[in-house]
């Protein structure tokens, strides 16, 4: 089993021989690292230049998505992960935990927790890939695991600007059908401050969230956006983005999320 680990650079300095060496120490070595590089100009590539299990392509983009899509294309895993600069693995058995987990599972999408380093808290994913999961709030890439087949037709579509992962996530479910499977342990360490977070791009993302949710989830939309509100999801937000409140927010959800409710049905499916 080959493991594909894109990351997608421009002038990250130290943060991306860092996020590199997350994945070259791994224990579990079938795997290759996909640089992509938009030209940098601070000299942060050049050390990848001598490492074997290191493809390094340096070319132009058009934005994040696109080099990625551009990474994928060099891809000759099994399955397709993406981290970002400033994003670890875990710890160095992240790989070899993945691959013992998908030899006993048959999934196309594998997806695990993730770990927020600046609010030091394990952010704990749900067990099952639910439509209103997909509403509120799926995996981000960083912790899935995509069978390579979910890219081989079909890369991120560039319209969406903040997005477009979570557009694709949500093409894997509804229209390839990909069968989920939770990664019972920590995936990555998140720096924060993704693309879709900062200030600039958060009417972008609600557009285009907007704009994706009523493609995929057509009326149902309407009707999670209600319980969300009834469930004082503003209120649940500031207190899993709060550094003093975060851990125990996350633990009581963790504590919801391996209630009987929410467990699979031992037989993949995500509905």
């Amino acid at each position: 089993m080959k493991f594909s680990i894109i990351v997608v650079s421009l002038n990250e300095g130290k943060e991306l021989k860092k996020t590199v060496d997350s994945v070259l120490n791994q224990t579990y070595r079938d795997f290759e690292v996909i640089v992509k590089d938009g030209g940098s100009t601070d000299g942060s590539p050049a050390y990848l230049i001598n490492e074997k299990q290191v493809k390094l392509i340096i070319s132009k983009d058009k934005s994040l998505y696109d080099a990625m899509n551009q990474a994928v294309e060099k891809a000759t895993g099994d399955y397709v992960f993406f981290l970002n600069c400033g994003d670890y693995l875990m710890d160095k058995n992240v790989l070899a935990k993945t691959a013992k987990f998908i030899a006993g599972h048959s999934a196309d999408l594998y997806y695990g927790d993730l770990y927020r380093r600046k609010l030091k808290s394990v952010d704990v994913a749900p067990d099952r890939i639910t439509d209103f999961v997909c509403y509120r709030n799926v995996p981000c890439h960083q912790v899935c695991f995509y069978s390579r087949k979910l890219f081989s037709n079909r890369g991120y579509k560039l319209r969406y600007k903040v997005r477009a992962d979570y557009e694709h996530f949500l093409w894997c479910i509804y229209e390839a059908k990909a069968v989920c499977a939770h990664l019972p342990f920590t995936v990555s360490d998140y720096e924060g401050d993704g693309i879709s977070e900062s200030e600039a791009n958060r009417k972008i993302a609600a557009m285009e969230s907007r704009e994706i949710t009523k493609k995929y989830l057509g009326f149902k939309r309407h009707i999670f956006k209600l319980i969300m509100l009834l469930t004082l999801q503003p209120l649940r937000k500031r207190m899993a983005d709060s550094p003093r409140m975060s851990g125990t927010y996350h633990k009581i959800k963790s504590i919801l999320y391996s209630s009987p409710f929410h467990k699979e049905d031992g037989k993949g499916n995500n509905k």
